[in-house]
């Protein structure tokens, strides 16, 4: 039933107001589906735009910061969602909002829910680690490709690998990459060539596509399986923006089948040019080295000492003769010197010795034991001594001892 009103009687605008809120109040709880356009935190308020995809128009949600926090993940702006709310309307300022008692990700929304759930749950047990991957071959004898049946994705890394080694051998397994078959045939194709023992490195290629078309390279199977796999896993699949879960585990991420290409067989070009360059660098290294040594020769040869060795070895040979004459010279004077004081001591002991004294008519008494007789009263009458001359001594008897005081004794 309308409001009555006329000119002439208005109805206020708080009554106006009052009697709009007390309609809206009638919709009840409503779910209402639409994209966020924007959205703010502001302390434990979130403020969000759900802009209706199809036409121009949005509306304002109010809620708690844990109505958002109560999905995994957060949404975010950008994502489509299904909101639970209560209409309000704001009779002070005369505005209308939704006020959200639950927000939930609808359709691709919940698939990427999802698929983020999933990332969290493998990064959480390091399959993404960047130490658990490994480095790829320098130059693999054969390639494993795992593509789509007759694809572009084949063509690009069959093309670009050979152009740039065409000694390189590949292994191609044809498979599907998309629908439901897909999972399933990729995981046997990689467990063929996993085993196979010519194979050094596996490239798991497709080319772009949506969300949906790339979801079996998302797969929780597949992705555990790579990060199993013996052999180095090239992923190249999609373009640049696309990321599935096979990106984050392999062993090495490619943007484009043809980077795949490139990262995978090295350029023969490239690396003659790197040869060339290596052998100039060491060219270089070894003539200066050689140089340098040259160099130094040069400066040893302009020695005097080797620019004329027999020079030097006259110098030497003169000091070796002043030497030996100086040696001579002091030999000489010292056995001279020597010689004066052995003649010298020689005349003192000649002087000083017996022989010379009994030289001189002198003798000496001596006892039989050797001892000498230096008084006529030592020894006893009837001794038998030795008198010693210069030359030669005798036998002689005491018969009788004469002193200065007396003739005769005993």
């Amino acid at each position: 039933m309308g409001m009555e009103s006329s000119a002439e009687a208005p109805q206020p605008v708080r009554v106006v107001l009052n009697a709009v809120g007390q309609w809206i109040g009638r919709l009840g709880r409503i779910w209402v589906e639409g994209q966020i356009a924007e959205l703010n935190r502001r302390g434990r308020m979130a403020y969000i735009t759900l802009r209706d995809p199809v036409a121009n128009v949005s509306v304002r949600v109010v809620c708690q910061t844990s109505v958002l926090d109560a999905q995994s993940p957060s949404p975010e702006a950008g994502a489509r969602v299904v909101v639970h709310a209560k209409p309000d309307f704001y009779e002070v300022r005369g505005t209308f909002s939704l006020r959200a008692l639950e927000i939930r990700h609808v359709g691709l929304g919940e698939l990427l829910a999802r698929l983020e759930q999933l990332r969290r749950t493998l990064a959480a047990e390091g399959l993404f680690d960047e130490g658990r991957k490994r480095p790829l071959p320098f130059l693999p004898a054969t390639v494993g490709l795992v593509c789509g049946r007759d694809s572009a994705a084949e063509r690009d890394v069959l093309e670009n690998g050979r152009r740039r080694w065409p000694a390189v051998r590949f292994e191609v397994r044809q498979v599907a990459v998309q629908g439901d078959r897909a999972v399933r045939e990729v995981l046997e194709a990689l467990k063929e060539l996993d085993s196979h023992p010519e194979v050094d490195v596996i490239v798991i290629a497709r080319g772009g596509g949506s969300l949906e078309d790339l979801l079996p390279f998302s797969d929780e199977a597949l992705v555990r399986a790579v990060a199993a796999a013996g052999t180095p896993v090239v992923s190249a699949i999609g373009h640049e923006q696309d990321t599935p879960l096979l990106d984050l585990v392999a062993d090495v991420r490619a943007s484009t089948p043809t980077d795949a290409a490139k990262k995978t067989v090295p350029d023969v070009g490239e690396q003659l040019e790197i040869i060339r360059q290596l052998r100039d660098r060491g060219r270089r290294v070894l003539t200066g080295a050689l140089e340098r040594e040259l160099s130094w020769l040069s400066g040893i040869r302009s020695r005097p000492v080797l620019a004329s060795p027999v020079r030097e070895i006259d110098r030497l040979a003169e000091q070796v003769a002043d030497m030996r004459d100086r040696a001579r010279r002091s030999l000489t004077l010292s056995l001279d010197r020597a010689g004066e004081g052995l003649g010298h001591t020689r005349a003192r002991l000649h002087a000083l010795s017996p022989a010379t004294t009994l030289a001189r008519g002198y003798a000496v008494v001596q006892r039989p034991d050797g001892s000498v007789v230096r008084s006529a009263a030592e020894p006893d009458v009837g001794e038998s001594l030795r008198v010693r001359f210069a030359e030669d001594s005798l036998t002689a008897t005491v018969e009788s001892v004469h002193t200065e005081d007396t003739t005769e004794g005993e």
